[in-house]
Protein backbone atom coordinates (compact mmCIF):
# COMPACT_ATOMS: atom_id res chain seq x y z
CA UNK A 1 0.00 0.00 0.00
CA UNK A 2 1.19 3.54 -0.80
CA UNK A 3 0.96 6.33 1.61
CA UNK A 4 2.19 9.69 1.55
CA UNK A 5 5.37 10.61 4.09
CA UNK A 6 7.10 13.82 4.84
CA UNK A 7 9.89 14.51 3.07
CA UNK A 8 12.92 14.50 5.54
CA UNK A 9 15.05 16.65 3.39
CA UNK A 10 13.01 19.79 5.17
CA UNK A 11 14.78 20.58 8.55
CA UNK A 12 11.68 20.95 10.03
CA UNK A 13 11.21 16.57 9.46
CA UNK A 14 15.00 15.63 10.02
CA UNK A 15 14.79 17.43 12.74
CA UNK A 16 11.14 15.72 13.84
CA UNK A 17 12.99 11.86 12.99
CA UNK A 18 16.10 12.63 14.98
CA UNK A 19 14.04 13.84 17.81
CA UNK A 20 12.90 10.29 18.39
CA UNK A 21 16.17 8.24 19.58
CA UNK A 22 14.69 4.53 18.65
CA UNK A 23 15.29 6.82 14.99
CA UNK A 24 18.05 8.47 15.50
CA UNK A 25 19.89 5.34 16.75
CA UNK A 26 18.27 3.26 13.51
CA UNK A 27 19.82 6.38 10.75
CA UNK A 28 22.82 6.43 12.68
CA UNK A 29 24.22 2.67 13.37
CA UNK A 30 23.16 2.64 9.59
CA UNK A 31 25.54 5.21 8.83
CA UNK A 32 28.28 4.10 10.91
CA UNK A 33 27.84 0.27 10.25
CA UNK A 34 28.50 -0.24 14.18
CA UNK A 35 25.70 -1.20 16.83
CA UNK A 36 25.09 1.99 18.70
CA UNK A 37 23.72 0.50 22.43
CA UNK A 38 23.35 3.95 23.85
CA UNK A 39 23.11 7.33 22.30
CA UNK A 40 22.81 11.07 23.54
CA UNK A 41 22.11 14.23 22.03
CA UNK A 42 24.54 17.28 23.48
CA UNK A 43 23.45 20.61 24.36
CA UNK A 44 24.10 23.42 21.68
CA UNK A 45 21.89 25.13 19.52
CA UNK A 46 19.91 21.89 18.44
CA UNK A 47 18.54 23.11 15.06
CA UNK A 48 18.89 26.18 13.00
CA UNK A 49 15.54 28.16 13.31
CA UNK A 50 16.43 31.80 12.02
CA UNK A 51 15.59 32.47 8.80
CA UNK A 52 19.30 33.05 8.33
CA UNK A 53 21.08 29.49 9.14
CA UNK A 54 17.51 28.02 8.40
CA UNK A 55 19.63 26.07 5.30
CA UNK A 56 21.46 24.20 7.49
CA UNK A 57 20.81 21.56 9.93
CA UNK A 58 23.20 20.51 12.96
CA UNK A 59 22.90 18.02 15.46
CA UNK A 60 25.51 16.57 17.62
CA UNK A 61 25.29 12.82 19.55
CA UNK A 62 27.65 10.93 21.89
CA UNK A 63 27.40 7.71 21.21
CA UNK A 64 28.16 4.03 23.16
CA UNK A 65 28.94 2.10 20.07
CA UNK A 66 29.59 -2.05 19.96
CA UNK A 67 33.16 -2.81 18.38
CA UNK A 68 34.19 -5.69 16.30
CA UNK A 69 36.41 -7.73 19.55
CA UNK A 70 32.60 -6.73 21.78
CA UNK A 71 34.34 -3.77 23.77
CA UNK A 72 31.90 -0.62 24.13
CA UNK A 73 33.63 2.79 23.08
CA UNK A 74 32.45 6.45 23.13
CA UNK A 75 32.63 8.39 19.97
CA UNK A 76 31.35 11.59 19.10
CA UNK A 77 28.91 12.00 16.06
CA UNK A 78 28.58 15.53 14.31
CA UNK A 79 25.63 15.40 11.92
CA UNK A 80 25.09 18.05 9.26
CA UNK A 81 22.48 18.26 6.93
CA UNK A 82 22.41 21.14 4.07
CA UNK A 83 20.35 21.98 0.84
CA UNK A 84 23.05 24.36 -0.44
CA UNK A 85 26.25 24.35 -2.02
CA UNK A 86 27.84 27.12 -0.57
CA UNK A 87 27.79 26.05 3.23
CA UNK A 88 31.62 24.47 3.07
CA UNK A 89 33.16 27.64 5.52
CA UNK A 90 30.07 26.82 8.04
CA UNK A 91 31.01 23.56 8.13
CA UNK A 92 34.30 24.00 8.83
CA UNK A 93 33.75 26.57 11.72
CA UNK A 94 31.18 23.69 13.66
CA UNK A 95 33.86 21.30 13.07
CA UNK A 96 36.74 24.00 14.59
CA UNK A 97 34.00 24.42 17.71
CA UNK A 98 33.85 21.00 18.29
CA UNK A 99 37.65 20.74 18.11
CA UNK A 100 38.28 23.94 20.29
CA UNK A 101 35.18 22.43 22.93
CA UNK A 102 36.94 21.33 26.22
CA UNK A 103 33.43 19.31 27.29
CA UNK A 104 34.98 16.53 24.53
CA UNK A 105 38.44 15.82 26.16
CA UNK A 106 38.13 12.32 27.88
CA UNK A 107 37.79 12.48 31.52
CA UNK A 108 39.49 9.11 31.84
CA UNK A 109 42.81 11.21 30.25
CA UNK A 110 45.71 13.16 31.99
CA UNK A 111 46.76 13.96 28.71
CA UNK A 112 43.68 15.74 27.50
CA UNK A 113 43.17 13.32 24.64
CA UNK A 114 39.53 13.83 22.87
CA UNK A 115 36.93 12.10 22.27
CA UNK A 116 36.82 10.29 18.86
CA UNK A 117 35.01 11.66 15.96
CA UNK A 118 32.81 11.02 13.24
CA UNK A 119 31.33 13.54 10.87
CA UNK A 120 28.07 13.02 8.88
CA UNK A 121 27.04 15.15 6.35
CA UNK A 122 23.63 14.71 4.53
CA UNK A 123 23.88 17.02 1.38
CA UNK A 124 20.99 18.35 -1.04
CA UNK A 125 23.36 18.10 -3.82
CA UNK A 126 26.18 16.17 -5.51
CA UNK A 127 29.96 16.35 -4.90
CA UNK A 128 31.36 16.96 -8.24
CA UNK A 129 31.37 13.66 -10.30
CA UNK A 130 31.32 11.60 -7.34
CA UNK A 131 28.79 8.58 -8.17
CA UNK A 132 28.00 6.72 -5.10
CA UNK A 133 25.41 7.62 -2.71
CA UNK A 134 27.91 7.68 0.03
CA UNK A 135 31.43 7.84 0.65
CA UNK A 136 33.19 6.63 3.52
CA UNK A 137 35.95 8.95 4.17
CA UNK A 138 38.50 7.14 6.69
CA UNK A 139 42.03 8.45 7.60
CA UNK A 140 45.37 5.56 7.80
CA UNK A 141 48.49 6.03 9.04
CA UNK A 142 51.44 5.54 6.56
CA UNK A 143 55.11 5.34 7.09
CA UNK A 144 58.22 7.20 4.95
CA UNK A 145 57.51 4.73 2.37
CA UNK A 146 54.03 4.62 2.00
CA UNK A 147 53.43 1.50 3.47
CA UNK A 148 49.93 1.21 6.01
CA UNK A 149 50.87 1.29 9.84
CA UNK A 150 48.50 -0.62 11.96
CA UNK A 151 50.96 -1.38 15.29
CA UNK A 152 49.34 0.90 18.24
CA UNK A 153 46.69 1.75 15.59
CA UNK A 154 44.39 3.04 17.02
CA UNK A 155 46.09 5.65 18.99
CA UNK A 156 44.51 8.34 21.42
CA UNK A 157 46.58 11.12 20.11
CA UNK A 158 45.98 10.81 16.32
CA UNK A 159 42.19 9.86 17.58
CA UNK A 160 42.41 13.39 18.79
CA UNK A 161 44.12 15.00 15.76
CA UNK A 162 41.83 13.51 12.61
CA UNK A 163 38.49 12.08 12.46
CA UNK A 164 36.46 10.12 9.47
CA UNK A 165 33.67 11.33 7.96
CA UNK A 166 30.53 10.04 6.02
CA UNK A 167 28.90 11.83 3.15
CA UNK A 168 25.61 11.01 2.08
CA UNK A 169 24.72 12.72 -1.44
CA UNK A 170 20.64 12.74 -1.48
CA UNK A 171 20.37 13.21 -5.17
CA UNK A 172 22.00 9.79 -5.99
CA UNK A 173 19.42 8.03 -3.87
CA UNK A 174 17.31 6.38 -6.47
CA UNK A 175 15.70 3.49 -4.75
CA UNK A 176 18.33 0.70 -5.13
CA UNK A 177 18.15 -0.96 -1.94
CA UNK A 178 22.00 -3.31 -1.49
CA UNK A 179 22.13 -3.35 1.89
CA UNK A 180 20.93 -1.95 5.38
CA UNK A 181 21.85 1.01 4.76
CA UNK A 182 20.50 2.00 1.80
CA UNK A 183 17.19 0.65 2.93
CA UNK A 184 17.15 2.93 5.54
CA UNK A 185 17.88 5.61 3.35
CA UNK A 186 14.83 5.02 0.69
CA UNK A 187 12.99 7.48 2.86
CA UNK A 188 15.01 9.95 1.75
CA UNK A 189 14.72 9.01 -2.16
CA UNK A 190 13.81 12.41 -4.06
CA UNK A 191 12.70 10.32 -6.95
CA UNK A 192 9.48 9.13 -4.56
CA UNK A 193 8.14 13.11 -4.61
CA UNK A 194 4.57 13.96 -5.13
CA UNK A 195 4.91 16.00 -8.08
CA UNK A 196 2.76 18.35 -7.01
CA UNK A 197 3.91 18.85 -3.20
CA UNK A 198 7.33 18.37 -2.40
CA UNK A 199 6.42 18.15 0.82
CA UNK A 200 5.28 14.46 0.45
CA UNK A 201 6.98 11.34 -0.57
CA UNK A 202 4.61 8.02 -2.18
CA UNK A 203 6.26 5.49 0.03
CA UNK A 204 5.50 1.18 -0.50
CA UNK A 205 4.69 0.30 3.10
CA UNK A 206 4.44 -3.01 1.53
CA UNK A 207 8.03 -2.41 0.43
CA UNK A 208 9.81 -3.28 3.54
CA UNK A 209 7.04 -4.37 5.67
CA UNK A 210 9.84 -6.94 7.35
CA UNK A 211 11.85 -4.07 8.57
CA UNK A 212 10.36 -2.99 12.17
CA UNK A 213 12.74 -0.06 12.48
CA UNK A 214 12.03 1.61 9.15
CA UNK A 215 8.55 0.72 9.87
CA UNK A 216 8.90 2.73 12.41
CA UNK A 217 10.78 5.51 10.90
CA UNK A 218 7.59 5.46 8.15
CA UNK A 219 5.09 6.01 10.94
CA UNK A 220 6.97 8.72 12.27
CA UNK A 221 6.99 10.50 8.58
CA UNK A 222 3.65 9.70 8.71
CA UNK A 223 2.58 11.44 11.46
CA UNK A 224 4.96 14.60 10.73
CA UNK A 225 3.11 14.60 7.75
CA UNK A 226 0.19 14.74 9.47
CA UNK A 227 1.56 17.59 11.91
CA UNK A 228 0.62 21.18 11.33
CA UNK A 229 3.20 22.66 12.96
CA UNK A 230 5.68 20.69 11.20
CA UNK A 231 3.74 21.35 7.62
CA UNK A 232 3.93 24.86 8.62
CA UNK A 233 7.69 24.96 9.25
CA UNK A 234 8.00 23.25 5.78
CA UNK A 235 6.20 26.58 4.01
CA UNK A 236 8.78 28.34 6.22
CA UNK A 237 11.20 26.83 4.32
CA UNK A 238 9.67 26.86 0.88
CA UNK A 239 9.35 30.37 1.13
CA UNK A 240 12.61 30.98 2.35
CA UNK A 241 14.52 28.96 -0.31
CA UNK A 242 12.14 30.45 -3.10
CA UNK A 243 13.77 33.78 -1.96
CA UNK A 244 16.93 32.46 -1.67
CA UNK A 245 16.92 30.81 -5.53
CA UNK A 246 15.19 34.23 -6.55
CA UNK A 247 18.41 35.96 -5.24
CA UNK A 248 20.61 33.34 -6.85
CA UNK A 249 18.99 34.05 -10.00
CA UNK A 250 19.59 37.83 -10.16
CA UNK A 251 23.09 36.86 -8.71
CA UNK A 252 23.90 34.36 -11.78
CA UNK A 253 22.15 36.50 -14.41
CA UNK A 254 23.99 39.83 -13.20
CA UNK A 255 27.44 37.85 -13.03
CA UNK A 256 26.19 36.42 -16.83
CA UNK A 257 25.67 39.54 -17.86
CA UNK A 258 29.11 40.96 -16.55
CA UNK A 259 30.64 37.76 -17.91
CA UNK A 260 29.38 38.58 -21.60
CA UNK A 261 30.29 42.52 -21.08
CA UNK A 262 33.52 41.46 -19.67
CA UNK A 263 33.92 39.03 -22.98
CA UNK A 264 32.80 41.99 -25.37
CA UNK A 265 35.17 44.05 -23.56
CA UNK A 266 38.05 41.37 -24.03
CA UNK A 267 37.50 41.01 -28.00
CA UNK A 268 37.06 44.49 -28.26
CA UNK A 269 40.32 45.13 -26.73
CA UNK A 270 41.67 41.98 -28.51
CA UNK A 271 40.53 43.82 -31.75
CA UNK A 272 42.26 46.99 -30.92
CA UNK A 273 45.15 45.91 -30.05
CA UNK A 274 45.42 44.00 -33.21
CA UNK A 275 44.81 47.23 -34.91
CA UNK A 276 47.56 48.64 -32.81
CA UNK A 277 49.62 46.51 -33.68
CA UNK A 278 49.30 46.97 -37.48
CA UNK A 279 49.51 50.75 -37.19
CA UNK A 280 52.31 49.67 -35.51
CA UNK A 281 53.87 47.81 -38.39
CA UNK A 282 52.55 50.24 -40.72
CA UNK A 283 54.60 52.88 -38.73
CA UNK A 284 57.45 50.98 -38.36
CA UNK A 285 57.31 50.55 -42.77
CA UNK A 286 56.69 54.22 -42.75
CA UNK A 287 59.46 54.99 -40.37
CA UNK A 288 61.74 53.01 -42.98
CA UNK A 289 61.08 54.58 -46.15
CA UNK A 290 61.33 57.36 -44.60
CA UNK A 291 64.50 56.39 -43.45
CA UNK A 292 65.26 55.06 -47.25
CA UNK A 293 64.28 58.12 -48.62
CA UNK A 294 66.71 60.13 -45.98
CA UNK A 295 69.66 58.21 -47.40
CA UNK A 296 68.51 58.74 -51.37
CA UNK A 297 68.55 62.59 -49.99
CA UNK A 298 71.47 62.58 -48.55
CA UNK A 299 73.12 60.70 -51.62
CA UNK A 300 71.59 62.99 -53.87
CA UNK A 301 72.91 65.94 -52.11
CA UNK A 302 76.21 64.79 -52.09
CA UNK A 303 76.14 64.33 -55.72
CA UNK A 304 74.66 67.56 -55.83
CA UNK A 305 77.73 69.00 -53.95
CA UNK A 306 80.04 66.81 -56.05
CA UNK A 307 78.64 68.44 -58.96
CA UNK A 308 78.59 72.04 -58.08
CA UNK A 309 81.97 71.48 -57.35
CA UNK A 310 83.12 69.82 -60.54
CA UNK A 311 81.30 73.02 -62.19
CA UNK A 312 83.22 75.06 -59.78
CA UNK A 313 86.73 73.77 -61.14
CA UNK A 314 85.50 73.81 -65.09
CA UNK A 315 84.44 77.37 -64.52
CA UNK A 316 88.13 78.04 -63.17
CA UNK A 317 89.24 76.06 -66.15
CA UNK A 318 87.24 77.81 -68.67
CA UNK A 319 87.80 81.32 -67.45
CA UNK A 320 91.74 80.96 -67.07
CA UNK A 321 91.85 79.36 -70.65
CA UNK A 322 89.82 82.13 -72.22
CA UNK A 323 92.24 84.84 -70.50
CA UNK A 324 94.74 82.84 -71.72
CA UNK A 325 93.60 83.82 -75.88
CA UNK A 326 91.39 80.82 -76.67
CA UNK A 327 88.40 81.31 -78.34
CA UNK A 328 85.08 79.39 -77.00
CA UNK A 329 85.42 76.24 -79.93
CA UNK A 330 88.74 76.12 -78.98
CA UNK A 331 88.14 75.68 -75.52
CA UNK A 332 85.23 73.34 -75.61
CA UNK A 333 87.23 70.75 -77.87
CA UNK A 334 90.05 70.71 -75.22
CA UNK A 335 87.66 70.48 -72.46
CA UNK A 336 84.52 68.63 -73.95
CA UNK A 337 82.35 71.14 -72.15
CA UNK A 338 79.15 72.78 -74.66
CA UNK A 339 79.87 76.13 -76.13
CA UNK A 340 76.10 76.93 -74.21
CA UNK A 341 78.07 76.33 -71.03
CA UNK A 342 81.35 77.71 -71.74
CA UNK A 343 79.27 80.74 -72.55
CA UNK A 344 77.22 80.66 -69.66
CA UNK A 345 80.74 80.57 -67.80
CA UNK A 346 81.92 83.42 -69.01
CA UNK A 347 78.96 85.42 -69.27
CA UNK A 348 79.02 84.98 -65.42
CA UNK A 349 82.62 86.99 -65.72
CA UNK A 350 81.27 89.25 -67.53
CA UNK A 351 78.22 90.21 -64.85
Amino acid sequence: MKIFIANPIYDSVFKFLMEDERIAKTILSALLKKKIKRLQARPHEYTNRTRETISMFRIDFSAVIEEENNKESLILIELQKTWLETETLRFRQYLGAQYSDKRNIRKDSRKGYALPMVTIYILGHRLGDIDVPVLYVNHKAYDYEGNEVTKGIPDQFIESMVHNCIIVQIPLLHGQVNNDLEKVLTVFDQTKADKENNHFLAYDTEEYSNDKNLEYVVQKLTAAAASPDVRQDMNVEDEYFAAIEERDTLLMNRDKRISEQDKTISEQNTKISEQNTKISEQNTKISEQNSKISEQNSKISEQNSKISEQNSQLCSLVRLLYKQGMMAEQIAAATGVSIEQINMFLGETDN
